[in-house]
């Protein structure tokens, strides 16, 4: 291991590379992972609702150990034709099938390959910024986890516990080395984190009768606040909010969007908490740096 890292040290080039390869491959599990996992949550929550409420239901016992992010393997959605090896090796496969199934010719989603380069691209910046060390291990930890909850959320205004609140602990667990941030700062951030939206909501609620915001969102938060601590807390929601109103704003204009639709805030913050990460203490040392 020593080896590869002194190697990794010594050549820059081939140490971004590897880290593209393996953005590229774990891009191709984060779609399992995106299109899988809202279905997971919603079959553990009809189970635990029948459980509940003592009714049974046939078709879910029938289901229940036959879906997870491993069974059943891969395939295409209309033909069920399993998916080779040779037919997932990320973007190459999409570029040579021309984004068709192998089998039936069926058009497969641009978004696949789109999310893979996401992950290798954004990868290979985390990489080059953190170079050869721990803050870019656990910043692509963070990256990768980003991508998926910014797509679940978008596809099904999800933001799972079972992701958000691990990587919340691992955050604190890795601040305890201040891998990023001092502890301290660190648990700040999330109670600040959570306690932000949480007091927005309610004032939005109480002004209103509706909810304002998801409590996912409350949640992602505190999981930033937690890995980068809370001063940079108004950063993040600044850039998210910023980007959330210009994009809700012409999605209506362009009728893409009802008024009354929820647009997922998940991805906005996300997004943010991934620029504050690289380039927040920047940022706000410039905008100081301005004002004063």
């Amino acid at each position: 291991m020593s080896d590869i890292i002194e190697l990794f040290i010594a050549y820059q080039s081939f140490f971004l590379a590897s880290v593209f390869v393996l953005g590229l491959m774990v891009g191709s599990f984060l779609n399992v992972v995106i299109l899988r996992f809202p279905v997971m949550m919603e079959r553990d929550w009809k189970e635990q609702c029948c459980e509940l409420l003592e009714l049974d239901d046939p078709n879910l016992e029938k289901n229940k150990s036959k879906f997870n992010l491993f069974i059943p393997r891969s395939h295409c959605q209309k033909c069920k034709h399993q998916i080779l090896a040779i037919e997932n090796i990320p973007v190459i496969s999409y570029l040579f099938l021309k984004g068709k199934c192998r089998n039936c010719k069926t058009n497969v989603s641009v978004r696949y390959p789109l999310v893979e380069i996401a992950s290798g691209v954004s990868a290979v910046i985390v990489a080059y910024y953190f170079g050869v060390s721990t803050q870019a291990l656990f910043g692509l930890i963070l990256t990768w986890s980003l991508i998926a909850l910014s797509m679940i959320d978008f596809d099904t205004q999800y933001l799972p516990d079972d992701i958000v609140l691990p990587l919340l602990w691992l955050g604190i667990i890795v601040n305890i080395f201040g891998e990023f941030i001092d502890l301290k700062s660190s648990v700040l951030g999330a109670i600040i984190g959570y306690g932000t939206f949480w007091s927005v909501n309610i004032m939005y609620k109480l002004a209103t009768g509706k909810e304002g915001m998801g409590h996912g969102d409350f949640k992602l938060l505190a999981m930033l606040g937690a890995w980068l601590g809370w001063k940079l807390l108004p950063l993040i929601i600044i850039l998210s909010s910023c980007v959330g109103a210009i994009i809700g704003i012409s999605l209506i204009v362009f009728k893409s969007y009802n008024r009354n639709t929820n647009i997922p805030f998940g991805p906005y913050l996300a997004t943010a908490g991934w620029i504050s990460m690289l380039w927040g203490s920047y940022i706000m040392s410039a905008y100081y740096n301005a004002v004063i």
